[in-house]
């Protein structure tokens, strides 16, 4: 149990970080609707955004970020801070060779991804050439963002969650900023404005690595640029990441159907989709990505030392809190979406009609939530044995299953076809996960798992029906959120805490417990 604990409040320091880094994106995506709303230029930035983004997640935090923590934290559990900044410094150089030259590549051959991304752009040459545009602008993002991601995580293996986390909001800050000021700057010399969104994107990633660099370097890190490609460390790297990178390909080929799949509903599909999921996104930064990251070097650390006991008590317990956090919040969007994308986003040149096809994605998206916090959680575990392929195989599932949705439902549905597709991949996807799973642990104690699920079962009843009833006494929508959020949080609570195992709601005991100190 004091395990559990510790990786709970490792999590929440990385929660509350990564939520105020979600709370600035928000802030981000309101800049954007109210300047750009759902037009052209949106379209073109989102797409733009989303080639370097699908490399980052390739790079940074996926194969390449997992992979260096595998290999640094057990370097630093057996060897010792000096042998263990050595290795880092060697895998550094060799991945800064690495994604230099993927952004060179990416750079000049920009106007060839975008014609293979969203093919209907090229019906508009303005549209087209300006997604290459910013796609090109964007490109040195992947080298930035990786660097933090890695260093990041050398800071997780050495207990220090919260500032790394951090430095994601001051990501969305300087973005926001830059995007502001250069927004009139553009103006004036009469270019589209969204180019200064573009380079905000690029700095935010440079401020990432400069926020964190000072922070690791007081751990005794220095930097030195050393690239060896023979090094084992630096070919064990690749013997873990070669398998992800399978999978996270994957999952980059779903991503790329999808946006193939939205650019061809008509324009502004592809800017609602962003919008919904940006949405989406702040419950998941309180609990995918804390859980998440305070797992892989817990995990990593007690299977190192054989202690598979201790590693599924951990592991089921972690998963029970995933759940505790992202049934709640599913609940919260799916019945609440139209008063929320209202009031964060309806004005400017984010229209009504704007507000009711986002609205629509975003309940569709909700349902998908609680599977893609099991597969966060879950993923971990496979780093942490070494079973790298798991989750590979585990994404390619979940594209067949992405794409057979799609293709059955998208003449009726739409833009939300691509939503549905990605809400059921997860469900599937975190299935497998969690059979396999349980397969190389053990099952976990079957009376905890039910006890749990009841609780969790009931407490979710209980919120849908308040959020109903306010929803039927309450027209105005800001009061709706107002009254509905922290009501029905109350509730669930409330109810996990009198009749519920402590991991129902032992992250919220947490949370409540550092406001009452603060």
């Amino acid at each position: 149990m004091k395990k559990i604990e510790s990786v709970t409040s490792s999590a929440l320091s990385v929660t509350i970080a990564v939520f105020i880094s979600r709370i600035l994106g928000l802030v981000r995506e309101q800049v954007l609707a109210y300047f750009f709303g759902a037009g052209k230029s949106m379209d073109a930035f989102v797409v733009g955004y989303r080639i370097p983004n699908l490399l980052r997640d390739l790079f940074a935090e996926g194969a390449l970020g997992s992979a260096f923590v595998k290999v640094f934290s057990s370097s630093l559990e057996k060897e010792g801070e000096e042998k263990s900044f050595k290795i880092a410094q060697i895998l550094i150089s060799n991945f800064i060779i690495i994604l230099t030259i993927t952004i060179i590549l990416g750079i000049l051959f920009a106007n060839a991804v975008v014609s293979i991304i969203a093919p209907e752009f090229k019906k508009d040459l303005y549209k087209f050439n300006l997604t290459v545009r910013l796609t090109q602008i964007m490109m040195p993002f992947l080298l930035f963002i990786s660097l933090a991601s890695i260093f990041a995580g050398m800071l997780n293996s050495f207990r220090i969650f919260f500032l790394p986390a951090f430095s994601s909001g001051l990501f969305n800050l300087v973005s926001i900023i830059i995007g502001i000021f250069g927004y009139f700057i553009f103006i004036k010399l009469n270019m589209d404005p969204i180019h200064a969104m573009a380079i905000g994107v690029t700095l935010g990633g440079l401020s990432q690595v400069l926020f964190q660099y000072p922070i690791i370097r007081k751990k005794g890190f220095i930097f030195k640029f050393c690239p060896n490609f023979k090094d084992p460390n630096f070919k064990e790297v690749l013997r873990l990441i070669l398998p992800v990178i399978l999978g996270l390909s994957v999952v980059q080929i779903n991503i790329f159907i999808n946006t193939f799949f939205a650019t061809s509903c008509g324009e502004g599909a592809v800017s609602w989709y962003s919008y919904a999921f940006r949405i989406m996104y702040v419950p998941l930064g309180l609990f995918g990505v804390g859980l998440s990251q305070a797992l892989l070097p817990e995990l990593s650390r007690q299977i190192a030392k054989k202690d598979f006991i201790l590693a599924k008590d951990t592991f089921s317990r972690a998963l029970i809190i995933s759940l505790s956090l992202s049934l709640p919040s599913a609940i919260g969007l799916f019945m609440l979406s139209h008063p929320l994308i209202a009031l964060l986003f309806e004005r400017g040149k984010f229209t009504f009609y704007d507000t009711i096809n986002t609205s629509k994605i975003l309940e569709i998206l909700a349902l998908g939530l609680p599977f893609y916090g099991f597969s966060k959680t879950t993923v971990p575990l496979f780093y942490s044995l070494g079973k790298t392929i798991i989750p590979a195989i585990g994404s390619i599932i979940a594209v067949i299953t992405n794409i057979t949705v799609i293709l059955l439902t998208i003449k009726k549905m739409g833009i939300n076809a691509v939503a549905l597709g990605t809400s059921f991949s997860l469900f599937i996807q975190s299935l497998f996960l969690l059979i396999i799973g349980f397969y190389y642990l053990g099952v976990p104690e079957k009376i905890f798992i039910l006890k749990s699920l009841f609780t969790l079962a009931i407490a979710g009843i209980f919120l849908m029906g308040i959020l109903k009833i306010l929803k039927l006494l309450i027209i105005n929508k800001i009061l709706i959120l107002i009254l509905g959020i922290p009501i029905g949080a109350l509730v669930f609570i409330s109810f996990c805490k009198l009749f519920g195992p402590q991991e129902t709601y032992l992250f919220f005991e947490r949370f409540l417990r550092i406001l009452r100190k603060s």
